[in-house]
């Protein structure tokens, strides 16, 4: 432990850094066992670290218990100026009010009797791999990171992590801003500088804020190098063929990526160079929301020694049996895990060029139908928009279905404009002739409320055909006003649903809910037509 305190004490020097107690790489056991001697953090809303009755470290991060992108800022200088897609996403910072942040989370590290260090790599593809570090105080934190990154091996760490690495996190969350900053209205700051590859954090514990951190300075610098980031699930087949799937939030991602049949590429971030797609992450970072093992076991049987549960309850402090059902801290329950818990997972985590993309929605209007094939104009239009819906009882104040659109179905982590993204997407699915379809796992008969979810069978069927690659032999029809070519017929498929026009009862209120709907995505769309070729925008709804 000595040497090791040695070691890592170099690391800190041009920052300064000089903790009586560091730990550089420690074992998932020792984080463990600082975890249960660590003291109560200085802000009351955090309660102490505990393990659950399956042997996950269980965790919570104070009052934020989600991201806060309002607090994300992103350094402006002479060189992201020109090309960053600066707004309500990306929100500008100098270089002066930054340095002030960066001595305030320093002086915060300098000052705890102990610091810890994690090394890891961003991306499986050996050629295009991030090195990251991190800086934090937290053992959770250290352990969520040592779970989500690419763990190097000794020789790795001696060869790749010796010196100076291509990015930098440096966590004191549980520090506050006491003082004013220009640029800066809140207690908190998530702060990236992506010219000198440094990211700070202030005001929040929250662990997903390292993890979308790294993500983001991925879609920064990988584009540079002609490599698109996806915000993505993705899996194999038998024979190699791959497939990547986009969709918000609710929308099945997760689900239909877990495929029995198929091996798990990566359940989030994904990247699509020359070689082929790789997955940027080590781990898994899942929703727990009523898990269960009978829903999904591969998930539920992760929860186990080295994973991170997240602000979570149990049933009784006694027994430390999780209740994946309760929300009473947040809706946001997350566990995080290393890929290989997985069953099946795929080691290297990368695959060839996409056979076949899924844009996964969830359309609460009932309007869309079940599968669609779109053209590459088409595909571009509709990564641009990212469209699911809400529903009822999913937020606060929402009673009728709201349309929701985030561009390249991760809009919260775009560095760039995304019809940059979007022209990088329609060149590789021209290149690599991928097939590109739109599913809807919303509802069919009537809007929400009226009419039934899709059945997730009839949705895992479809899917099914395509990988077999019957489905696109069959006979299409045109889907009016969004112009889809759809299936006529389907192996094993109602052919009713098949055009959603046909499942509601009345046909005119049918037609007049599809002009609703394309009206939503032309506004949306309006945002980005300064940026966007005519034949993108000619790609969308026409009424």
């Amino acid at each position: 432990m000595e040497n090791q305190t040695v070691q890592a004490q170099e690391l800190l020097t041009k920052w300064g850094l000089r903790n009586a107690t560091v730990f550089r790489n420690p074992s998932v056991p020792l984080l463990y066992e600082l975890s249960m001697s660590q003291p109560l953090s200085e802000d009351p809303t955090v309660r102490p670290d505990s393990i659950n009755n399956t042997g996950a470290l269980v965790a919570y991060s104070g009052k934020k218990c989600g991201r806060v992108p309002k607090d994300k800022r992103i350094i402006k200088d002479e060189v992201t100026e020109r090309d960053v897609w600066w707004g309500d996403v990306n929100i500008a910072l100098s270089q002066d009010s930054y340095n002030e942040v960066e001595k305030i989370a320093l002086e915060y590290l300098n000052n705890r009797e102990k610091l810890f260090i994690i090394d890891g790599y961003a991306g499986w593809d050996i050629n295009y791999r991030l090195r990251i570090r991190v800086f934090c105080t937290r053992p959770y934190h250290a352990l969520f990171m040592k779970n989500m990154l690419i763990r190097p091996t000794d020789e790795e760490l001696k060869k790749d992590f010796s010196g100076d690495v291509d990015f930098y996190i440096f966590n004191a969350g549980p520090q506050t801003i006491q003082k004013p900053i220009e640029g800066i209205k809140s207690e908190g700051c998530v702060a990236v500088n992506l010219t000198e590859r440094k990211m700070v954090i202030l005001g929040t514990q929250y662990a997903g804020e390292m993890k979308k951190g790294v993500f983001g300075v991925t879609h920064y610098l990988f584009p540079k190098q002609g490599i698109l980031t996806l915000h993505s699930s993705a899996n194999e087949g038998e024979n190699g063929d791959v497939t990547l799937l986009f969709g918000l939030s609710g929308t099945g991602k997760t689900t239909l990526s877990a495929d029995p049949k198929r091996r798990l590429i990566g359940d989030d971030e994904h990247a699509w160079s020359d070689n082929g797609i790789f997955n940027i992450e080590g781990g898994c970072y899942a929703k727990c929301v009523d898990l269960s093992k009978e829903k999904e076991p591969e998930i539920y049987n992760a929860v186990r020694f080295g994973a991170v549960l997240e602000n979570i309850e149990y049933y009784s402090e006694e027994t430390r049996e999780v209740d994946f059902t309760n929300i009473s801290i947040t809706e946001n329950t997350r566990v995080s895990y290393p890929l290989e818990y997985i069953p099946g997972a795929k080691f290297p985590a990368q695959g060839d060029h996409p056979k076949n993309i899924f844009f996964l929605t969830c359309d609460a209007y009932g309007v869309l139908p079940p599968v669609s094939m779109l053209t590459p104009e088409q595909a571009m239009y509709h990564f641009i928009s990212g469209y699911t819906a809400k529903v009822a009882g999913t937020e606060v104040g929402v009673k009728e279905p709201q349309a929701t659109f985030s561009a390249c179905f991760g809009e919260a982590f775009l560095a760039l404009h995304p019809t940059l993204y979007a022209n990088m997407l329609a060149e590789k699915i021209k290149k690599y002739d991928t097939k590109v379809w739109l599913i809807n796992t919303g509802w069919s008969g009537g809007k929400y409320g009226v009419g039934q979810r899709m059945s997730l069978k009839y949705t895992r069927g479809i899917i099914d055909l395509i990988h077999t690659g019957e489905l696109k032999d069959v006979e299409f029809e045109n889907f009016p006003i969004f112009n889809f070519a759809i299936p006529k017929s389907a192996k094993n498929i109602p052919t009713q649903i098949l055009n959603p026009r046909n499942t509601w009862k009345n046909p005119e209120e049918f037609d007049k809910q599809v002009l609703e709907l394309a009206e939503k995505f032309q506004i949306n769309f309006k945002k980005y037509e300064d940026k966007a070729t005519q034949e993108v925008i000619n790609a969308g709804p026409k009424f």
